[in-house]
C-alpha cells in the first residue's frame, strides 16, 4: 500500500499566532510529504511488505534481510511519517482536555505545572533534531495501566521501538519552528502549550 499525507483536522492558519501559517504549510505539505514520498519509493522494491503495519515493519527491520541502506531509509522516513502524523493529531485550535490523562499527570508528576516544567525542560535540553515525548510504559504486575514517562529521542526515532505507547509529542526539528522563532526554541516550546488539545 502507498502511504498518503494525512489531512489535518484544522487549517494551516488555525494555530496562529503560536505556530504560523507558513511554517504549518511547509511543515505539513513539504517536509511530511517528503518523508512519505521517500518511504513509498523504497517500499516499491519490497511488495511483500505492502500489507505490513508500518510500526511492525520498522520494529522488525534489525532482523530483516533487506538491503542495509533501505533499512535506514525505511526507519528514517517511516519514523518521520509516524511521528508527524501523531504530532498533527494532538494539536488544534480548540482544547479537548482529557480529564483522565490530566489526573494521571497530576499523580505522576505532582501537578500539571510541574509536568509542563519537566516536559519543557526535556524538550529545551535536547541536542539537535528530535522529539520530546510523554509515553506510557508497559503495565507491571499488579498495575492496570503503565506509568507515564517523559524523554526525548533523536532524529525520527519513536517510542514504539521501546514498547512504549506515545501520548504526547513535540517536534524539535528546526523546520518546526525556525521561520517564526529562529534559534528561540524555548519560546516555541512555551507557546506550543497553547495549541496542545489534550491539556
Amino acid at each position: 500500500m502507498k502511504y498518503e499525507l494525512p489531512k489535518l483536522s484544522y487549517s494551516y492558519d488555525a494555530l496562529e499566532p503560536y505556530i504560523d501559517t507558513k511554517t504549518m504549510e511547509i511543515h505539513h505539505a513539504k517536509h511530511h510529504q517528503f518523508y512519505i514520498d521517500k518511504l513509498n519509493a523504497v517500499l516499491e522494491k519490497y511488495p511483500d511488505l505492502a500489507d505490513k503495519k508500518l510500526e511492525e515493519l520498522i520494529k522488525d527491520l534489525p532482523n530483516s534481510t533487506i538491503d542495509e541502506a533501505d533499512k535506514k531509509a525505511i526507519h528514517n522516513n517511516g519514523g518521520g511519517h509516524l511521528n508527524h502524523s501523531f504530532f498533527w493529531q494532538i494539536m488544534g485550535a480548540k482544547k479537548e482536555v482529557d480529564g483522565f490523562l490530566l489526573e494521571e499527570i497530576k499523580a505522576a508528576f505532582g501537578s500539571q505545572e510541574e509536568f509542563k516544567k519537566i516536559f519543557s525542560h526535556t524538550a529545551a535540553a535536547h541536542f539537535g533534531s528530535g522529539w520530546a515525548w510523554l509515553v506510557r510504559l508497559p503495565a507491571q504486575a499488579g498495575d492496570e495501566i503503565g506509568k507515564l514517562q517523559i524523554y526525548s529521542l533523536p532524529n525520527h526515532d519513536f517510542p514504539y521501538l521501546r514498547g512504549h505507547q506515545p501520548i504526547m509529542v513535540l517536534d524539535l526539528w528546526e523546520h518546526a519552528y525556525y521561520l517564526k522563532y529562529q534559534n528561540r526554541r524555548a519560546e516555541y516550546i512555551e507557546n506550543w502549550w497553547n495549541v496542545l488539545k489534550l491539556l
